[in-house]
């Protein structure tokens, strides 16, 4: 049972029997633990690979906000960091140092453990999501035949956490970002949930690692549609620019974490920018194909490679996009992206139904058949949302003269 819910080197039953019986090969180097001590190994190989995780994706998050500034920058004319390191690469070790030096500071009225408890909760699912991530063959930390369910119960915890810590303020700043953030996360969740549902459809499993090898033609080509939705989706999901709604960050008020200050608003920031990585990863396995590519390359290289390409559209549409106004992101949810997942959903379902052969599978001609399908019903249907929902609204009516403009001064 062990060896089917986990597995690889890094594997929780490997770590744990080696921790119960330290031994390489037929060299025995540690004492062996008692039977009715394999509970301590249980519980140190869980600890050694929480640590493992969460360091790691500490580190990888600080490199990427310095890699996200210096785009930022290039992208507007700027410098970015560049005065801590060599290329600033040390400024957010600087940054750490500094949030966590500064005071911690908890309003009088505030729901104290709430309070304390609200950065927590937002942070836990970006490092419970890359536990269960098939970087490489045998290279995850958890195998789960449910990995897309996981992922996204794991990841709508979110919102709790948004409500917790405006609700926790007792401020009414604070409260009502969270009330206009919560209403966002929920709303977009449901698109992006329907999305992955045709993945799901054509890889018959809802484990991650099933998924991304089961991509002789990239889900991104064979629908492109449900990638497009799942893209802007997870997008709102993250707060980022155009949908920066929760935060609004070139405001005065900060939203939900508007009384927050010192370790606890760098948690947040933490969590924000852990989003990103999250989703480039998710977006990799299910749409990309996770570890596969030519040979020229190592599987886990090509992961990385495919995520950073997702990373850097995200950093590029945060820069080009203005923000959107509340009532413009709410309806983009419910009239634009909901029609466009369901739309993917019963078309990808259709395809399969009436191409998949006696065995009940497809083959990759099958596959690029319903590719070249998708993107042509992918462009009608962006267009023909964008003139329902954008362009009409983009005419402007024929100037007509006030009456009042010449202050009833007759002409000559």
């Amino acid at each position: 049972m062990c060896a089917d819910a986990t597995g690889g080197i890094l594997g929780f039953c490997w770590l744990q029997a080696f921790i119960a019986n330290p031994h390489v090969g037929a060299l025995q180097i540690g004492p062996r633990l008692p039977e009715s001590l394999h509970w301590l190994a249980f519980a140190l190989a869980g600890f050694t690979l929480a640590a493992i995780v969460i360091n790691a994706v500490l580190m990888v998050t600080a490199l990427y906000t310095w890699f996200e500034r210096r785009l930022i920058g290039r992208f507007t004319s700027r410098l970015g960091p560049n005065r801590w390191g060599p290329f600033g690469l040390f400024q957010p070790f600087a940054d750490v140092m500094k949030l966590i030096t500064k005071e911690d500071i908890i309003p009088d009225a505030a729901d104290r453990p709430v309070f304390t408890l609200a950065p927590l909760v937002l942070v836990v699912p970006g490092f419970m999501v890359f536990a269960v991530i098939p970087f490489g063959a045998d290279s995850f930390l958890g195998r789960l035949n449910i990995g897309v369910l996981f992922i996204i119960g794991v990841t709508g915890i979110n919102t709790l956490g948004v409500f917790m810590a405006g609700w926790a303020s007792k401020s009414k700043f604070g409260l009502l970002g969270a009330m206009r953030g919560v209403a966002m996360l929920i709303s977009y969740e449901v698109p992006m949930a329907l999305s992955v549902v045709g993945v799901v459809l054509l890889a018959g499993s809802l484990g991650l690692k099933d998924i991304a090898e089961s991509q002789p033609v990239l889900h991104l080509l064979v629908q492109p549609l449900g990638f497009l939705v799942f893209m802007i989706a997870a997008s709102a999901e993250m707060s980022r620019a155009p949908f920066d709604m929760i935060e609004a960050e070139s405001e005065l008020v900060a939203g939900y974490h508007t009384e927050y200050s010192g370790a606890k608003w760098a948690i947040f920031q933490q969590a924000e920018f852990t989003a990103p990585l999250v989703t480039a990863t998710v977006g990799t396995v299910l749409f990309l194909g996770g570890t596969s590519g030519p040979a020229v390359l190592p599987g886990p290289a090509w992961f990385l490679l495919k995520a950073f390409v997702l990373v850097f559209f995200f950093v590029w549409a945060r820069v080009t996009w203005p923000r959107m106004r509340v009532n413009q992101i709410m309806e983009f949810a419910w009239k634009a992206l909901f029609p466009l997942a369901l739309l993917n959903m019963f078309v990808v379902a259709a395809e399969m139904q009436l191409l998949q052969g006696a065995d009940g599978g497809l083959d990759v001609s099958d596959l690029w058949i319903m590719a070249a399908v998708n993107w042509a019903l992918a462009l009608i249907a962006i267009f023909g949302i964008a003139n329902l929902l954008g362009q009409s609204k983009l005419r402007l009516p024929v100037p007509v003269p006030s009456p009042l403009a010449n202050m009833g001064v007759e002409a000559d």
